[in-house]
C-alpha cells in the first residue's frame, strides 16, 4: 500500500487488519483516538513500535517519555512539526510492508 492509499483508508471506520500494529496506531491517532493508538504500541517490543510510541508521547506533551522511547527505538531525532513526523513514520512503515 502506498501513502496516498493509506491516507484514503482514514475515511473508513476501522483500519485495515493487514496493517502492522504501528501503522494501525498511527491510523487511530489520525482519527483522534490517542488512547487506542497508544494501546497498540504500549507493549510492542520492536523499533517501529517504539518509534510510534515515542511520537505518541511527544504528541501528548511528555517529552521526557518520548525521549526515552526514541532512545529505545534507536532514534535520536524527530520532525519539528508533529504532522511531518506522523507522515515520515507512516511512509517509512509502509515501505517495509
Amino acid at each position: 500500500m502506498n501513502f496516498a492509499a493509506y491516507q484514503a483508508t482514514l475515511a473508513n471506520h476501522e483500519p485495515e487488519s493487514r496493517l502492522s500494529a504501528p501503522l494501525q496506531a498511527l491510523w487511530w491517532d489520525a482519527k483522534g483516538d490517542w488512547p487506542r493508538a497508544h494501546a497498540l504500541v504500549d507493549e510492542l517490543d520492536s523499533p517501529d513500535g517504539m518509534a510510534v510510541h515515542a511520537y505518541l508521547h511527544r504528541k501528548e506533551g511528555e517529552q521526557w517519555n518520548a525521549d526515552y522511547w526514541y532512545r529505545l527505538a534507536g532514534r535520536t531525532y524527530y520532525r519539528t512539526n508533529l504532522s511531518d513526523e506522523w507522515t515520515a513514520l507512516a511512509e517509512g512503515l509502509l515501505r517495509m510492508e
